[in-house]
């Protein structure tokens, strides 16, 4: 079948020139009425599929609104809205499970930036809401006139970095996460999984793998590209045989992909938990050992290294941070990567543990962002400390692979309703969410489905 368009004057009267081999057409070509209708105001229901390409003109979003910035219970609700419009490079994808990351508790609260005014701001954009979601699993419903890498049927899962084609940065064969165009789709940008469709663009879909379920397949993303761009792309420091690595928050969504990701390498990942309730979940991952950091009592601030018993404190624990890491790795070696995301409470630690030569490298600051160090032990040893965030299109395909082939497991913990938006958001603000990663069904009705067909049969 060649490259599927879809075509049509107005919302709701597209047609479709070509469809997926598991279309079903008449003689004559026409296809064959499977779909439920929409109702009357040109929406369908979660989970009543149209014919595959067909696109209608409103869809149901979970939304975010300035007057309702706050708790993440609050200020997601749902509405119709009308379905995006669609750009040269751009894909529409019927969402059938979304995952759930902290970004969007930030844009619910509407802090460290109000993403609305900030993309008003930057892109001139118009919309007065946010429709936010970094992580999706779906089909591709239509493409833009240029898209040349999906067509419409394709079972997709949805990567969220987004730059722009044109960038001269990227034309140019760089590295497009540090283009100046570079934004996060579903938290910088709108448009996000949190709807029916979601617009993005064509570089981002990459091949669902078979084996997953929608909401195992909408889980991952995010963070396991993140923790593989982490752990791989910062050459001469990245995993590899037998190197000992140091991983905080081992049972969160982050620490659970990287875990994987490490042992993948052949390396002897540690993790850093809060209770020894989350040791066996870490070493079933592939963890060597397991520290629980609620042992030690020097977290925070670095005090000043002229004051001898405030700093004579801090290092004895520090000191004693580093020998539970060799006694949970088996042996006397310090970590040569460490993975950091928690930030100012844990940062003096790491740079202070990693071994010489070795990097901490970090993509978040969970516990806050005015971070300090013992610039001794950093320049004498020569350490380095590495910022990352998310990952070009390599990587994740590169992370996508290891999950196609078994070897990294999404670590689904828990999965909601699409009415349950908020409350799962409210969770992670409240660090009450399980270990792993959520998800969200959106139009898959029921959990367990892995195709189109099935969706459909689900419905009947």
């Amino acid at each position: 079948c060649p490259d599927i368009r879809t075509s049509g004057p107005a919302r709701g009267e597209i047609s479709v020139t070509c469809h997926s081999r598991r279309a079903r057409f008449r003689r004559d070509q026409r296809l064959v009425p499977t779909a439920i209708a929409p109702t009357s105001s040109g929406l369908y229901e979660l989970g009543d599929v149209p014919e595959l390409g067909a696109v209608p003109p409103k869809m149901l979003a979970q939304v975010i609104r300035a007057a309702r910035f706050g708790e993440p219970r609050d200020a997601f609700k749902e509405e119709a809205l009308p379905v995006p419009e669609l750009g040269p490079r751009d894909v529409l994808v019927y969402v059938m499970a979304a995952g759930v990351n902290y970004n969007n508790v930030w844009a619910a609260m509407g802090i460290p930036i109000d993403v609305i005014k900030g993309r008003q701001k930057r892109w001139g954009a118009k919309e007065d809401f946010h429709i936010g979601g970094s992580d999706a699993s779906g089909i591709v419903w239509a493409v833009g006139k240029d898209v040349k890498n999906v067509k419409v049927g394709d079972e997709v899962v949805v990567h969220c970095g987004m730059w722009e084609p044109d960038d001269p940065w990227v034309l140019s064969g760089k590295d497009p996460m540090f283009a100046p165009t570079q934004q996060i789709w579903g938290y910088e940008s709108n448009w996000g999984s949190f709807a029916q469709y979601t617009k993005v663009q064509d570089h981002q879909c990459v091949p669902k793998p078979e084996r997953l379920t929608w909401e195992e397949a909408a889980a991952y993303m995010l963070v396991a590209a993140t923790a593989y761009r982490m752990l791989h792309g910062w050459p001469p420091n990245v995993v590899g045989p037998g190197e000992p690595v140091l991983i905080w928050g081992g049972a969160g969504g982050l620490g659970s992909m990287a875990i994987q990701i490490a042992r993948a390498a052949g390396a002897r990942p540690v993790a850093v938990v809060s209770g020894e309730s989350k040791n066996e979940f870490c070493k079933k991952l592939g963890a060597v050992g397991v520290i629980d950091r609620r042992k030690f009592d020097h977290w925070g601030k670095l005090p000043r290294w002229s004051d001898d018993i405030e700093y004579g404190q801090w290092l004895k624990g520090a000191r004693a941070f580093g020998a539970a890491f060799w006694e949970a790795l088996g042996e006397k070696k310090n970590p040569t990567i460490v993975f950091e995301h928690p930030g100012e409470t844990t940062l003096p630690t790491s740079c202070f543990v990693c071994e010489t030569g070795g990097m901490v490298v970090i993509c978040a600051g969970t516990t806050g962002y005015n971070a300090t160090l013992d610039l001794r032990y950093h320049w004498m040893r020569q350490k380095r400390l590495q910022g990352s965030h998310f990952a070009n299109d390599d990587q994740a395909q590169g992370v996508n692979k290891l999950v196609a082939e078994g070897k990294v497991d999404p670590c689904l913990s828990k999965l909601f309703k699409f009415s349950e938006t908020g409350e799962c958001h409210q969770l992670m603000r409240e660090n009450k969410h399980p270990s792993g990663n959520m998800a969200i069904l959106v139009n898959a009705p029921r959990p367990g489905l892995r195709t189109l067909d099935d969706v459909r049969n689900a419905r009947k």
